[in-house]
């Protein structure tokens, strides 16, 4: 089974496509209507935070198969919808296989496709080195921060 077919359930409900990540209360007073957001994922992989405008995904750890089978509904909504704005960073990340880039070049073509914006923030030598040698590092090329990805003012995803 593919990562793009394992269904990840919660408590919640299901994660991966179904019911929308948020639901409309009832109008507040003034006629307003209050937005309630599911709580962040619950995976030691992955922390989910907005900042000017874009997702930001923070991967921790070891992204393996198995890290990657949680990660991707998240990912899916992130680059869910009309022009999606997207840093996954990966300074958090101890050790990255196939599994995890096939993470980013899903992340990119979903972005790609929806005309959206899609950075990278990585400093971990070997996974530098992994992005190099297998070309997605001209794809989707690495910034040193976060900062520097949420400043960067074009797509860096789609530029080769």
């Amino acid at each position: 089974m593919s990562i793009e077919h394992a269904q990840i359930h919660s408590p919640e409900g299901n994660l991966q496509g179904g019911e929308p990540s948020w639901r409309p209360l009832p109008p507040a007073a003034g006629g307003d209507v209050v937005v309630q957001h599911d709580p962040a994922p619950r995976t030691p992989h992955l922390r989910v935070r907005r900042d000017r405008g874009y997702t930001v995904l923070e991967f921790a750890g070891e992204i393996d198969i198995a890290a990657a089978a949680e990660i991707a509904p998240h990912l899916d909504s992130a680059t869910a919808g009309d022009c999606p704005h997207v840093v996954i960073d990966l300074t958090g990340v101890e050790f990255f296989d196939c599994s995890g880039l096939r993470l980013l070049y899903r992340a990119r073509s979903r972005t790609l496709d929806r005309k959206g914006r899609l950075h990278l923030v990585c400093t971990h030598p070997l996974t530098l080195r992994m992005l190099r040698l297998t070309g997605l590092s001209r794809l989707l090329p690495p910034h040193p921060t976060v900062e520097a990805a949420l400043g960067c003012p074009e797509a860096a995803s789609g530029m080769v």
